[in-house]
């Protein structure tokens, strides 16, 4: 993996998180930077805890849960070693529905795991609702992480 690589990882069940974690790789190029978007399904711990720099991008799904794609890599990431993300700079956006009792909750727990792990927050995770299409602040969140991703 090269410096100026961002490793995006996407949960999702309704496509929400992979749509932001594609805008992401798009405005990575206006930070020098190359954004690489892999589904949770299709990565390891091992690969993550190789990369600089990681977006994550993850719905909630019912009560609180993890999506299906991104349900076995949360597994293994909570049982991987203590320190296997030092070295991982890394921010959430959380995607939810304020109807539910626990909102954002996926990406809440892939917020504590990482930082739990050794990784190194770089900004603060973003809690989107259903409609995040109709305000910027996600847009906004994106680049302004990207911004520090890029000051690395």
């Amino acid at each position: 993996m090269s410096d100026n690589e961002v490793l995006i990882i996407f949960g999702t069940e309704t496509g929400n998180a992979e749509a932001l974690a594609d805008d992401a790789k798009g405005f990575a190029k206006d930070y020098g930077l190359e954004g690489n978007v892999v589904d949770m399904e299709d990565i390891t711990v091992e690969e993550i805890s190789e990369s600089k720099l990681l977006l994550i991008c993850v719905s909630t799904w019912g009560e609180g849960d993890q999506p299906t794609n991104a349900e076995d890599l949360y597994e293994t990431a909570c049982e991987s070693e203590d320190g296997c993300m030092e070295g991982v700079n890394f921010a959430v956006l959380a995607l939810g529905d304020t109807d539910y009792e626990f909102f954002c909750e996926s990406g809440k727990e892939w917020d504590n795991l990482i930082e739990q792990k050794g990784g190194t927050r770089i900004n603060d995770r973003i809690d989107c609702d259903v409609d995040y299409e109709d305000d910027d602040e996600c847009e906004e969140w994106i680049k302004t992480t990207l911004e520090k991703f890029s000051n690395l």
